[in-house]
């Protein structure tokens, strides 16, 4: 097919148009998120779009592959919920409870977790550049120096033993 334009507003608006159309098909799945905050144990691969998921007592969900970049889980409680290849990126999860969960290689790229409990949580292979742990217990967790080189914390932030975090640049 050979399409000609008469001028470039005219590929800028076609342009634009995909642009639009690429975009709602990541849009959020409302369905899936309220399924989810009633209570709903599974939801692998579900686009979790910056759900509020905040507040909420949700332990022992799977949500291995789960798109829930820019969510916000603050103040939540999912302990032993399995985040496995899920994307946390951007996410909020300021507070939340987060005992023996897995984020095995998980993507938590400059998610906020300030003051976040995630003791004994499994962090093998997670991306966590830029994510901020100012103030977070990450007693017992599996999670490596050269991760922790990639994101930052402060002077209450609770490490396994021997490990080091630096420090935040706000």
């Amino acid at each position: 097919m050979n399409i000609k334009f008469a001028n470039s507003a005219g590929m800028g608006l076609i342009m634009l148009g995909l642009l639009f159309s690429a975009g709602a098909a990541k849009a959020q799945d409302a369905a899936q998120i309220e399924k989810l905050r009633q209570g709903g144990k599974t939801c692998a691969r579900c686009n979790l779009f910056q759900a509020d998921l905040s507040y909420l007592d949700l332990p022992y969900r799977t949500l291995n592959g789960a798109r829930l970049r820019q969510a916000d889980l603050s103040l939540s409680t999912m302990n032993h919920s399995n985040f496995a290849a899920a994307d946390l990126s951007v996410a909020n999860m300021f507070g939340g409870r987060f005992t023996r969960a897995s984020f095995i290689n998980a993507n938590l790229s400059q998610a906020n977790l300030v003051g976040a409990y995630a003791g004994y949580a499994d962090f093998t292979g997670a991306d966590i550049k830029g994510a901020c742990f100012s103030g977070a217990n990450l007693e017992g967790a599996r999670i490596t120096q050269s991760q922790l080189n990639t994101a930052c914390g402060d002077d209450s932030t609770v490490l396994p033993h021997g490990m080091s975090i630096p420090a935040c640049q706000f």
